[in-house]
């Protein structure tokens, strides 16, 4: 071999090959080999910075520690909920009582108004019946005229609640009677009615015109 040929096979880089022994009994001590975990567990460049960036909560990361619960999160959920079922219930219960008073005030000024307007008849009507009474005591009051005057007089009554009042001899009450004239009588224990000038008309308990009266008393 030339010193040419010498000089150019020590200029080659042969690379040696490399042998990996697997086996997992070792030939020399006839004991298992322990695997080895650092073989294959080189990460790839980045993936412990994509880890880090991932943040808390994701797969594979640690659990973040001091984070609200679900679960009580949902139990305050459901209480404000709650809170808020029972304002809208309380609003609604005030808004029936309100109406249900409207009700009644509407039902009894109906009533009322009803009433009232009775009594404007009546009182417009209390000069006819005066005519009519007067008539009656004097005889006046026969025949057709007689019937029609009865009919209205019940009418009145009956429908209405319309009474006449005052009668000699009863007990004078300054809430029904208008005493025009006055008497004293030494035998009289009371005031009482001893004329009847104009009767009185009530409806039910309210007194459309008292009755005007002369009253004898004690001394």
């Amino acid at each position: 071999m030339t010193d040419v040929n010498r000089e150019r096979e020590e200029e080659v880089d042969v690379e040696k090959p490399v042998v990996t022994d697997k086996r997992r009994i070792d030939p020399e001590t006839g004991k298992v080999r322990q695997p080895d975990t650092t073989a294959g567990t080189t990460a790839e460049p980045g993936a412990a910075a994509a880890a880090s960036a991932a943040g808390p909560g994701t797969a594979g990361g640690p659990a973040t520690e001091g984070g609200p619960d679900p679960l009580e999160a949902a139990r305050a959920e459901s209480l404000d909920l709650a809170d808020q079922l029972a304002r809208r219930n309380a609003d609604i219960y005030n808004l029936q009582q309100e109406y249900n008073a409207y009700v009644r005030r509407s039902k009894a000024e109906v009533a009322n108004y009803k009433q009232a307007g009775v009594h404007d008849v009546v009182e417009a009507l209390l000069g006819v019946l005066d005519e009519l009474e007067l008539a009656r005591q004097h005889g006046d009051l026969t025949g057709p005229f007689a019937a029609i005057a009865e009919k209205l007089e019940g009418t009145l009554r009956q429908r209405f609640d319309v009474e006449r009042y005052g009668q000699v001899g009863e007990e004078f009450d300054p809430e029904v009677h208008d005493a025009l004239m006055h008497q004293e009588d030494s035998a009289a224990t009371a005031t009482t009615v001893s004329q009847v000038l104009q009767p009185g008309y009530r409806a039910g308990e309210k007194v459309l015109r008292a009755a005007r009266v002369g009253v004898t008393g004690p001394q």
